[in-house]
C-alpha cells in the first residue's frame, strides 16, 4: 500500500476514491501513508470511502471530480 500511496503521490494524483467492503479501513490507511509524520505540507490527496457503493457508482463520482489538472479517472485493484 505504501508503494501505491507514494506513486499516487508522485504523480500528482487528485483523489483517491475507495470502493468496497473495508473501504473506510482502506482509507484511513492511505490517510495515514499521506500525511506521514505531518512534516510536509506538500504531500496531499484527496481520499473518499464508499463501502455500499458498486465500482460504477464510485466512478461516476470520480468522474464528476473537478480540479485544475483534468486527469483521467483510473481503476486501481489492489
Amino acid at each position: 500500500m505504501a508503494a501505491f500511496v507514494e506513486q499516487c503521490l508522485c504523480d500528482n494524483v487528485a483523489l483517491i476514491a475507495v470502493a468496497g467492503e473495508g473501504a473506510a479501513r482502506i482509507e484511513d490507511i492511505i490517510d495515514e501513508l499521506v500525511v506521514g509524520d505531518g512534516s510536509d505540507d506538500a504531500r496531499f490527496v484527496v481520499t473518499t470511502s464508499h463501502p455500499n457503493e458498486t465500482v460504477e457508482e464510485v466512478l461516476e463520482f470520480a468522474g464528476f471530480w473537478n480540479d485544475e489538472r483534468n486527469q483521467p479517472v483510473q481503476i486501481v485493484n489492489l
